[in-house]
């Protein structure tokens, strides 16, 4: 009778699950093309972005919401192969957790993976935010500022939805029965926090200096993927918990991003334009002398 009251409700998560999967897929592709404006955005910055900031945080969440209502059938591509991983790892997460412990748990990797984890706490990923908000207040850095400010709605909008997502699915942790992994047994493992927090953080910065610096659109993603990792190897999560949470934190990252990212600051830090002088490549500014018909050129650096 236990064997198959635990049957029935593993049964009954399945059409849940797939509606949480398939409502977090949306986000992680639903603004990969912005939709074009009807106007051209002018190229001013808007500095009322913090007195939107709660404001933005409800249009976030009726956005993230009511993604199921705006599937497309062309979705279909990106949305199966997503669902059947899920699905497939929810189906193997007892046997992937369990092989962590065929030899007994490592103590060490229990620590490594707990100080990498440390990386998605809210403390730090919070604080990654206010870092960037708080410098470019100081160094009147616009970019800065607005990547603070975004960094800290995606990880707003995300910690209420993983809570929300967390008390609805109720999924036992890997420790607990053997890594049975059991849905709707009082646990909070699905989906992984840490993973969505630093993954929606990183994807912000991403997606701020990732089109100049390459290399910063690397480093953030390398860490969001290695906290989502740990999460695992901690014995924290299942590897599916781990990868909706990290699908959450990416696509809300990028919703976050592509609604509320000013415009403006492309054309005046050069994302758009080669024109701004740097230490490599100066300005050139053509001279001109009427009277004494002298010609001539200015070349200006950036130092």
């Amino acid at each position: 009778m236990n064997f198959s009251h635990k049957t029935a409700r593993v049964t009954f998560c399945w059409p849940l699950c797939f509606v949480f999967i398939i409502i977090l897929s949306l986000q992680v592709f639903s603004q990969t093309t912005p939709a074009a404006p009807a106007a051209q955005p002018k190229p001013t910055p808007r500095p009322t972005v913090e007195k939107n900031f709660f404001a933005n945080i409800l249009k976030d969440q009726k956005g993230i919401w009511t993604a199921p209502f705006h599937v497309h059938q062309s979705d279909a591509r990106w949305v199966a192969p997503f669902v059947l991983a899920t699905g497939a790892l929810i189906v193997t997460d007892r046997r992937t957790s369990g092989a962590l412990v065929t030899h007994g748990d490592n103590l060490s990797r229990l620590r490594i993976s707990k100080d990498i984890s440390y990386l998605g706490s809210a403390s730090v990923t919070g604080g990654t935010a206010a870092l960037f908000y708080f410098a470019g207040r100081l160094k009147h850095d616009e970019r800065a500022k607005e990547t603070g400010l975004l960094a800290a709605e995606a990880l707003l909008d995300s910690s209420i939805v993983v809570e929300a997502l967390k008390v609805a699915s109720q999924r036992q942790r890997p420790p607990v029965d053997h890594s049975s992994g059991d849905f709707f047994d009082g646990g909070s493992s699905f989906p992984s926090g840490h993973a969505i927090s630093a993954w929606s953080v990183a994807t912000v910065v991403a997606e701020e200096y990732g089109p100049r610096h390459p290399a910063v659109r690397y480093g953030a993603y390398a860490l969001a993927t290695a906290v989502g990792i740990s999460r695992y190897t901690g014995r924290k999560h299942f590897l599916s918990d781990v990868l909706v949470g990290s699908a959450m934190g990416y696509g809300i990252g990028r919703y976050v991003y592509h609604q509320h990212h000013d415009p403006a600051l492309d054309l005046l830090n050069g994302k758009k334009t080669s024109r701004v002088p740097s230490k490599l490549f100066p300005r050139i500014n053509p001279l001109y002398g009427p009277r004494s018909h002298a010609y001539g050129a200015m070349l200006a650096w950036n130092f």
